[in-house]
């Protein structure tokens, strides 16, 4: 037996600030500090106040990337829109594809002229969008953030989101706007491949570590969309949310807080959502109530592109912008983004007696601090613009690399993978030879390079056929594209039955193509009626097996589809969530077994779009039995992923009873009882067996990754928090109630080895100071 000996107690803590005003290491001002911006607001006019609490955005017609962005007037030029100073300079890099050193010192001179040429000298704060990598052109595009959640690996997570944020900084920008917490609801909505998982905890440390790493490098993280954004109905785009207070308790805000008091993350977009009729944008219940009464937040709550105007545009629940900004102002909205179409008008507002300009003073020292914070208010611009930087370096690479590998999920394999040397291989199908279908919808490909044709992608970007020739060799391997990823065409599908037929297997990849608003078939604005494989592609793939030749489906999504028919009849099938610039390589060496596959399904697999919305934390009723006729069963569930070696569970150990405000220690011994080298994901589950309110037939309580040899055997502790156990009850009080709870290791539905335990004593109630994270010991 092998010892190894480790703690981890989650991704490790946000650095201490470096700026002299920080008097503790949570990014917060000292005494100092908070003297210096009241000063500076005194000084301030009311016209320089409200330019520090919207955004401008330099964009020419056409270059659509936010929604309904053609109903917005233009506002002016930058030089006239920041004559009073600006608050947030939106997308200098992301807009369109402009060379990053010439950029750099372009805003260089911007923010030097705002500094030198207006009466206070403030610079602004430069966000950019950063999900899948810097939005910027020729940077390191990595996996979309399911590919975070299916790698189940936080500190991984927290090393990719460091490289982004130095990129970030190198380059001048000081906020990105990400991670995505929002808990995946319905797969039929388009931005589930922006989302991390359908688990709230999953998505509360995975993006946690994000914010940890992106923070590290002095950038400041946006929490994405607050709140309730992905239970929108019938998984449409703003489409109203009609969840419960709690649903958005016990599952929707857990990410949400995790972030900001375990991550100390700096800033927080509201969500579009109307939930029950309130848009977040225009509820002080959600931006004050919850964000700062409750958990204490003190840093700005920035507006989802043009979101308060929508609040008269879309809602309907105001008469005009400047209704909107006084209601998204005083709900506690601090910065309108991207421009100041809104807000603009408060000092109107103010002069007519429609709002006390003490909320805009609020807002304004928000801004002022964070700018504080980030070394803003003493810079001086007076060095020179930085120079070219790498932005797709070996480093960023090799993190690309081990993500993607991390994160391919084999879903089904008739020991036909990995496939041996020699083999003659087909590769069909839309995805097989696009450098497009490897990126998720805000990758600066298909978020902004789409629209200008022409343009290189700017980064090596190897095509699943690329991979795979490289892998099996240039003569063993045919292609044939087949059909379109969604169209109607099948003209190419005699062409691929020909190329299959004469090859000893198949390899079919199909899946999604990622855009914006009806542009591709998954994204934002880019929703599904159904869960089919987009177009014929299914077709295709029944016309290939067909011939007799064992087929490989690759699927190359942004959201998981009704596949349950391949599960059965392919060979093997492999679920990838766009893998990012590395990840056609990544697919490759599964197929060859250079890569053993370790990810893990971090959403389930639906059986049918009819069956949505479904998650696996549904109480009893929630899958069907003999009370209805259709079940909701999904194909493959939660937590699910195969590996081309075996590992065993044995020697679960709890405790029989645990107070229901302590710890619950479970120990369990994993052993590789294959032949070769892999890495498990050791997932721990609980069922609340009686309760006040009903509760899911499955919980995941804590989770840990781990890398094992042939034969060798290690026990993982994971130490549970009862507050893991806690929910809203009848009053919606969060508690942790006593009684028996069942705990197993497996995945969502499968019991590899279980056991009971009871919670004793009384009813506890759970603050925001109780535990959040379960630690894990390997020994």
């Amino acid at each position: 037996m092998t010892e190894v000996r480790e703690v981890v107690s989650g991704p490790a803590p946000a650095p201490a600030q470096t700026d002299p005003d920080h008097d503790r290491p949570d990014g917060r001002h000292g005494p100092d500090g908070e003297a210096r911006v009241r000063e500076l607001l005194g000084r301030m006019t009311i016209d320089e106040k409200i330019a520090q609490l919207v955004g401008f955005w330099e964009k020419a017609d056409g270059e659509a990337v936010a929604p309904l962005q053609g109903e917005f007037s233009d506002i002016g030029r930058l030089e006239d829109f920041s004559r009073h100073g600006l608050g947030h300079l939106t997308r200098a890099y992301g807009t369109r594809p402009v060379d990053t050193a010439a950029r750099a010192a372009w805003l260089w001179k911007f923010q030097s002229d705002l500094v030198t040429g207006t009466r206070l000298g403030i610079p602004a704060i430069v966000h950019e969008e950063c999900l899948t990598g810097l939005s910027a052109w020729k940077a390191a595009t990595f996996p979309t953030p399911l590919a975070w959640g299916a790698a189940f690996d936080p500190d991984l997570v927290t090393e990719m989101a460091a490289s982004i944020g130095a990129s970030m900084r190198a380059l001048g920008i000081h906020q990105g706007l990400a991670p995505v917490l929002d808990v995946i609801r319905d797969p039929r909505w388009g931005r589930v491949d922006e989302c991390i998982s359908e688990d709230p905890y999953l998505v509360g440390t995975i993006g946690t570590s994000y914010v940890r790493g992106l923070q590290s490098q002095g950038v400041h993280a946006t929490l994405k969309h607050f709140a309730g954004y992905s239970a929108s109905r019938a998984g449409r785009n703003f489409a109203p949310v009609h969840a419960g207070p709690r649903e958005l308790a016990d599952v929707l805000l857990p990410p949400f807080e995790m972030a900001l008091l375990d991550g100390a993350a700096r800033s927080v977009m509201h969500s579009y959502a109307e939930i029950d009729g309130v848009p977040v944008a225009a509820d002080p219940t959600m931006l004050t109530g919850v964000l700062r009464d409750r958990w204490g937040f003190d840093g700005t709550v920035v507006a989802d592109y043009f979101g308060v105007a929508f609040l008269n545009l879309l809602h309907h629940v105001a008469g005009d912008h400047a209704e909107a900004a006084v209601q998204a102002l005083t709900a506690g909205v601090d910065i309108e983004l991207p421009t100041g179409d809104a807000y603009l008008t408060l000092p109107e507002s103010v002069r007519a007696g429609k709002l006390d300009e003490a909320v805009i003073d609020q807002a304004v020292l928000r801004v002022l601090r964070q700018k504080l914070e980030l070394g803003l208010l003493d810079a001086t611009y007076s060095d020179e613009p930085t120079e070219a930087v790498d932005l797709d370096s070996p480093e960023h690479r090799a993190i690309a690399r081990r993500l993607a590998e991390k994160s391919i999920v084999l879903v089904a394999n008739q020991d036909t993978l990995p496939l041996p040397a020699g083999r003659r291989v087909a590769v069909i199908g839309p995805n097989a030879d696009r450098q497009s279908a490897l990126f998720g919808c805000y990758s600066f490909l298909n978020h902004v390079l789409v629209q200008h044709p022409g343009v290189e992608t700017g980064i090596e970007v190897p095509t699943v056929l690329d991979a795979i020739r490289a892998d099996f060799g240039t003569d063993l391997v045919t292609w044939a594209r087949g059909c379109e990823v969604d169209d109607d065409d099948r003209s190419g599908f005699d062409e691929a039955v020909a190329t299959a037929s004469a090859a000893d297997l198949a390899v079919l990849v199909v899946g999604d193509h990622a855009g914006l608003f009806g542009r591709g078939t998954v994204g934002e604005g880019c929703d599904r009626d159904d869960l089919e494989l987009p177009g014929v592609q299914r077709e295709l793939v029944e016309a290939v097996l067909a011939t007799g030749r064992p087929v490989v489906l690759v699927l190359l999504t942004g959201r998981p589809y009704a596949v349950d028919w391949a599960l059965v009849r392919c060979a093997a099938v492999l679920q990838s969530f766009f893998p990012g610039e590395e990840g056609a390589g990544a697919i490759a060496g599964v197929l060859s077994g250079r890569v053993n596959p370790s990810g893990r399904l971090p959403v389930s697999l639906p059986s049918s779009a009819g069956a949505q919305p479904y998650s696996y934390l549904h109480p009893t009723l929630g899958e069907g039995s003999e009370v209805t006729n259709l079940s909701a069963t999904p194909a493959a569930p939660f937590g699910h992923g195969l590996s081309f070696t075996t590992f065993e569970y044995a020697d679960l150990a709890v405790p029989a009873t645990v107070p229901t405000d302590g710890a619950l220690p479970v120990t369990v011994r994993v052993t590789n009882t294959g032949a070769v080298a892999g890495e498990d994901v050791v997932q721990l589950y609980g069922r609340d067996l009686v309760a006040s309110v009903t509760r899911p037939v499955a919980q995941l309580l804590g989770y840990r990754r781990l890398h094992l040899e042939p034969g060798q055997s290690v026990t993982v502790t994971l130490t549970v928090p009862t507050t893991r156990l806690a929910f809203s009850d009848r009053t919606l009080t969060r508690v942790v109630e006593p009684g028996d709870v069942e705990i197993w290791v497996g995945t969502s539905a499968r019991r590899d080895t279980q056991a009971l335990t009871t919670l004793v004593g009384a009813t506890a109630a759970v603050t925001t100071a109780s535990p959040r994270w379960t630690t894990s010991e390997i020994s």
